[in-house]
Formats: structure tokens, C-alpha cells, sequence
């Protein structure tokens, strides 16, 4: 059983940076993908940054340039590196997987698919002006 756990949310100052990792534990498949969602208050969860097991990354224009989406491998873990934050950017932030066979994967980036079954518990960013 696949399991997520967030961690490195916090307070910051426009303009600064977090790095926030998730904790995986249980996956065997070797098609998958993993992404970083957030939802601010009073708004729909937002896709925005993905890697699946290729190491093929996409993100969406609202963080594009900024975050960075990485794995490590040999730790099971996964990272969101995030500069240049803004007050837009706060918002509880979750990891979560899916199985997804590569010729699902080339004809939808993971960025753009539903269906991600597994899910952690979430990590606060919140970014003051």
C-alpha cells in the first residue's frame, strides 16, 4: 500500500524560498506519477508541478520558472523546490501518486491527469507580502 507524508511547510517572506519533501513508502510500480497540488482557501485544488518514473517533469504556468519538481530515488522521496514566492503561493500543499503506463503517460502529462489515488496529509506554505 503506496503512502505519502509532506513535510518543510512554513511561513516565509515574499520573495523567499521553501523546499518541501514527501515521504513515500509501499510503491512497486515502475509506472507512475507523482505531483504536487495546493489549495489556497475558498479555491479548487491546483495541479502544479509533476515527474513520473522517466523523470519527465511538467508544471503549470503559475509556477513555471519558479518551483522545482525532484526525486530521490534512493530515499523514496520527493521534493518541490520553490523560490521567489509570492503571497499568491500560499496554500496547503499535498503530494500525492498514481499508476500511469508510459503510453498513457506520452499521450497525457501527468500534470493533466485525474485519478491520482494516493494522497498525504499536507503541508502549509504560507507566504507573506
Amino acid at each position: 500500500q503506496v503512502q505519502m507524508a509532506e513535510s518543510g511547510g512554513g511561513s516565509v517572506q515574499a520573495g523567499g524560498s521553501l523546499r518541501l519533501s514527501c515521504a513515500t513508502s509501499g510503491h512497486t510500480s515502475s509506472d507512475y506519477c507523482m505531483g504536487w497540488f495546493r489549495q489556497a482557501p475558498g479555491k479548487e485544488r491546483e495541479a502544479i508541478a509533476s515527474i513520473d518514473d522517466d523523470g519527465i517533469t511538467t508544471y503549470s504556468n503559475s509556477v513555471q520558472g519558479r518551483f522545482t519538481v525532484s526525486r530521490d530515488n534512493a530515499k523514496d522521496t520527493l521534493f518541490l523546490q520553490m523560490n521567489s514566492l509570492i503571497p499568491e503561493d500560499t496554500a496547503m500543499y499535498y503530494c500525492a501518486f498514481r499508476s500511469a503506463p508510459r503510453w498513457v503517460r506520452r499521450q497525457t502529462p501527468c500534470l493533466r491527469m485525474g485519478g491520482f489515488a494516493v494522497w498525504g496529509q499536507g503541508t502549509q506554505v504560507t507566504v507573506s507580502s
